[in-house]
């Protein structure tokens, strides 16, 4: 009988750690590797067509600040730090929108982190983050809902949280309700007319895509989700 190579990962609880954060990135990371080709084509009907590669060279960056070795600080500062360090890393190494605003989306994660309370939960610690990502996003890229963006995804995603964590939900549970909404508002781009963005120069013809960048977000968070329920 052969013992799976997979990392155990405890549940998250109270504040994150940073080898979860690690975890969380190195799936996500993963996942965008193997979908490269599926962004790529979705983003080659609305846009530059470069959106593949822009991940893999995010990824590649991210992952070389895992490898440099653990962040500084303890608990929940070192779960911030690294969430900066990589959000500093797509920003610095990911050309066009992508990077400045998925590096946005994590340093103001690592905020949220960084100045929860003593008591939150993990879940609250979830949902702080991911409210705080999505808000960023839109200040940064003056952009909201309805727009086909990667908000189409993000703010479905932080208010599903939100209502799971009233509803009682542990982390596991919210982060879950969290990527189902991603998921679907991902899929809600599909109709939408393009309003930001490259996508927007198409007009009515970016009608019937899916949205790369929402795409993107939905992955990453299933991969949270699917890190946290190991």
């Amino acid at each position: 009988m052969t013992r799976s190579t997979e990392p155990v990962l405890e549940p998250l609880r109270g504040c994150p750690t940073y080898e979860t954060i690690d975890d969380w990135l190195r799936l996500t990371t993963t996942r965008a590797h193997e979908q490269a080709d599926t962004l790529t084509a979705l983003d080659q009907a609305i846009g530059d067509g470069d959106f593949g590669a822009s991940l893999e060279r995010g990824s590649a960056a991210v992952l070389a600040v895992i490898d440099a070795g653990p962040p500084d600080g303890e608990g929940g500062e070192a779960a911030a730090q690294r969430l900066r360090q990589a959000g500093r890393a797509l920003i610095s190494n990911v050309g066009g929108a992508s990077g400045p605003l998925y590096g946005t989306a994590l340093l103001r994660a690592a905020e949220a982190i960084r100045s929860a309370g003593p008591g939150a939960s993990g879940a609250a610690h979830v949902v702080g983050a991911l409210q705080a990502a999505a808000e960023g996003i839109a200040k940064l890229g003056g952009a909201s809902t309805g727009e086909k963006t990667m908000l189409d995804a993000l703010v479905p995603a932080a208010e599903a949280a939100r209502v799971a964590l009233k509803d009682g939900e542990d982390a596991v549970g919210v982060a879950a309700a969290a990527a189902d909404a991603a998921d679907e508002g991902a899929l809600q781009t599909i109709p939408m007319l393009a309003t930001k963005g490259r996508a927007s120069y198409l007009g009515e013809r970016s009608i019937g895509h899916q949205d790369p960048g929402a795409t993107f977000a939905a992955l990453a968070l299933r991969a949270l989700a699917d890190t946290l329920a190991r």
